[in-house]
């Protein structure tokens, strides 16, 4: 059984500070199945997460950054070559646990002013997902495709990023982001990004999750 603290636990805040520690799943490996395998689950939770954060933390000490909150690591790393190291694994660390909560089986659609910014900003839900889509197989390699607000123009947003990227923190505010990385369904999918695309869209989005973080930066 999922408790309260466990769903709180696999949160990774952007202020929080160092030690940091991976955070739990916030759902059984199997929860996702037959769309995502307790197998993927595994290997991407307890090996791929746990590396960044065991590399994020040694690197933090290498580098003296102890003091500052995760938020700050990532934008004083983002460009600095010296920490491009610390920004990779900082940045794959609060990735990966923000993208554990955009997985949620049976979640219901967007609604109310939600799908009302959707409508205004893209035609329909529909054209959402095709856009969400195209971008997905658009990044060449590795990396990300988030659904963001655009603080600046006040509009939901689509984004593409490489490698560890995410959005500018101070621009843009992520709603859903979908892992765009081999190791996230290679395992089910093998090399069928669109597929897997398509099945995070239409079977295991976590919609409540982008309504909830859409209510909250526009509220």
């Amino acid at each position: 059984m999922i408790t309260k603290s466990k769903i709180e636990d696999s949160m990774l805040d952007l202020n929080s500070k160092f030690p940091f520690v991976l955070p739990e799943l916030p759902y059984e490996k199997n929860a996702l199945e037959p769309y995502i395998s307790s197998n993927t689950l595994h290997f991407h939770h307890e090996k791929h997460h746990s590396t960044y954060i065991n590399n994020m933390n040694s690197l933090i000490v290498e580098h003296k950054l102890e003091d500052l909150i995760l938020k700050e690591i990532i934008n004083k790393s983002r460009s600095d070559k010296v920490l491009q190291g610390v920004f990779n694994n900082a940045a794959q660390s609060w990735n990966h646990a923000f993208y554990w909560h955009c997985l949620k089986k049976d979640s219901k659609k967007p609604y109310d002013n939600f799908m009302t910014q959707i409508a205004k900003d893209f035609g329909n839900y529909e054209n959402l997902k095709s856009e969400l889509i195209k971008c997905g197989l658009n990044q060449f390699g590795s990396g990300w495709v988030w659904l963001v607000w655009n603080c600046k123009e006040l509009k939901l947003s689509i984004l593409k990023t490489a490698n560890a990227d995410l959005p500018e923190i101070d621009k843009f505010i992520p709603l859903l982001t979908i892992d765009v990385w081999e190791h996230a369904y290679y395992l089910d999918y093998q090399n069928n990004r669109k597929n897997y695309l398509e099945t995070f869209i239409d079977f295991i989005g976590n919609w409540e999750f982008a309504q909830h973080n859409f209510m909250l930066c526009t509220h």
